[in-house]
């Protein structure tokens, strides 16, 4: 087949995740510094450092540094355990525009032992407070599993309170490790729809933009019912992932993941190799890939997804469907919109 060539944009948003203790294969500072070059050279919008906990990293910080003075718009991902004022401050000094801190629960319990650690819970409230006093924006990663199901109430409360700049919540997606560990905690399709409904009900009079990742029925939702913030301005929803166009998983302005050793996947909830970056320039995997070539059309859709009146707005989530159905286009079994 032909290069697919400029007909295809940059990604919009690329994640570098960064893992500690060091994967043998995992990329050398150097060749981190080669592909944020390479990254900067091609004009993504939005680079995301996640993990793992990337402040594990000796270099992390000489890193944020030299995205920063690349032109890249650099975000954190962290568990905020090792955020505190020095930390925040020489990470908004390095360039960090803003971090997204994950939360588990309204419930210290809840978060802990989500995580595994006593304490953790109170350790991301305080990088929170370290963020804020900071001046460095930040915002709660949230997970949406059938334990919190009664707390995101809480949950979108506790991110307003704490002085979050957004509330962006997970639809629990069985990857490998979900299905290793936590495989019961998936929500059920009508678990889902309640949830995203209260959600786009709450958004009215939200103060601050709520974002569901994993979920494209959540901005259509949205959309549909016609919701209208009252404290901010409506165009701050186009914000919110997959908002009119759907699904963004390898697709133009959307994203990428790549991992350590420098594999390439659409996502972080869709694991399918597409390329590595030790062997082949980012721009020319993105414009060349079979795997995204194929995800980026939407005709080849199957079953009730192909067949939805939505599938240009929305397409399902390509994560859920690879996992549970085994094919990037298979229908997405997560979806109650048919």
């Amino acid at each position: 087949m032909p290069s697919l060539g400029n007909a295809i944009c940059t990604a919009s948003i690329v994640t570098v995740t960064l893992w500690i203790p060091r994967a043998p294969d995992e990329l050398s500072t150097e060749e981190a510094k080669g592909l944020l070059s390479d990254l900067a050279e091609w004009g993504i919008g939005f680079l995301i450092l996640d993990g793992g906990e990337p402040i594990c990293r000796e270099d992390f910080l000489e890193l944020v540094d030299f995205a920063h003075n690349k032109g890249l718009r650099t975000t954190v991902g962290s568990n905020g355990a090792l955020i505190d004022n020095s930390m925040a401050n020489r990470m908004a000094k390095a360039g960090v525009k803003a971090v997204a801190i994950s939360l588990d629960g309204a419930k210290p319990e809840t978060h802990d032992s989500f995580r595994g650690e006593e304490g953790s819970f109170d350790k991301a409230l305080r990088g929170a407070n370290a963020c804020r006093q900071a001046g460095l924006p930040f915002q709660f990663g949230m997970v949406i599993r059938k334990a919190t199901l009664a707390e995101v109430p809480g949950m979108l409360e506790l991110a307003i309170k704490s002085g979050a700049f957004a509330a962006e919540f997970f639809d629990l997606i069985k990857v490998k490790r979900v299905r290793e560990e936590c495989s019961s905690e998936v929500l059920t399709v009508e678990e889902r729809k309640n949830v995203i409904g209260w959600l786009a009900g709450a958004q009215q009079n939200c103060p601050i933009p709520i974002r569901v990742v994993a979920c494209p029925m959540y901005p259509l939702t949205v959309r549909e019912r016609n919701i209208q913030p009252r404290h901010f301005s409506a165009d701050l929803l186009r914000r919110i992932p997959y908002w009119e166009r759907g699904c963004a998983a390898g697709m133009p302005r959307g994203y990428i993941t790549i991992l350590p050793n420098g594999d390439i996947i659409p996502c972080m909830l869709l694991q399918t190799k597409f390329g590595n970056v030790r062997e082949q320039n980012v721009k020319d995997i993105w414009e060349n890939s079979p795997v995204l070539r194929r995800l980026r059309s939407r005709e080849l859709l199957q079953g009730k997804c192909g067949e939805c009146q939505y599938k240009a707005q929305c397409g399902g989530c390509r994560g859920r469907a690879y996992e549970e159905k085994g094919d990037i286009m298979a229908e997405d079994p997560g979806c109650w919109m048919h």
